[in-house]
């Protein structure tokens, strides 16, 4: 499910988050103020461990007694949740696998890894929209959705317009495997 679809300062949704379910385990991904994951969570994983972003966070988690937010490897049953590296400057991406399903939470990815591939479904940001969509298409993923949306996306959506291939993510929305 995903918690918030926005980029940190954005006015219009919560910051881009994400809540895995997976029978009784959950795991958060990211998120902030308006998008935390539940107190339910077996882990909260996020991106980077520097920033303001990442001590509000840690905030968050002890005023509501959640694990501490961190970038590490979770494993539980058959859900195995990997950190891999990301091109450029941005922080890690994440691999979600359950059984033989995969997906992929890259929400500040310009352009998708090569780990990214044949993944079901994956969560890409959209400040390089159309080499996303290009990367997607040579890794042959299935399902692309983009989250961390920022003023040029928000303008696609509101003039009706959806992106050359995946779709928008929802506040809210669940996205099955």
């Amino acid at each position: 499910m995903l918690l918030g679809v926005g980029t940190a300062g954005s006015p219009r949704f919560a910051p881009a988050g994400l809540l895995v379910e997976y029978g009784r385990t959950h795991v958060g991904f990211d998120g902030g103020p308006g998008s935390e994951p539940p107190e339910t969570v077996q882990a909260w994983l996020v991106r980077r461990r520097d920033g303001p972003g990442y001590l509000r966070l840690c905030r968050i988690a002890a005023d509501s007694g959640m694990p501490r937010p961190s970038v590490a490897s979770f494993r539980h049953g058959a859900l195995r949740v990997e950190p891999l590296p990301l091109a450029g400057d941005a922080p890690v991406g994440y691999r979600i696998a359950a059984g033989r399903r995969t997906a992929v939470w890259a929400p500040e990815c310009r352009g998708l890894p090569l780990w990214a591939e044949d993944a079901d479904l994956v969560f890409a940001g959209t400040p390089a929209m159309r080499r996303t969509v290009e990367a997607a298409r040579r890794l042959s993923v299935r399902r692309l959705v983009f989250v961390h949306l920022d003023e040029q996306a928000c303008a696609a959506m509101d003039s009706g317009r959806a992106p050359p291939f995946g779709e928008w993510g929802v506040e809210g929305g669940r996205y099955h495997l």
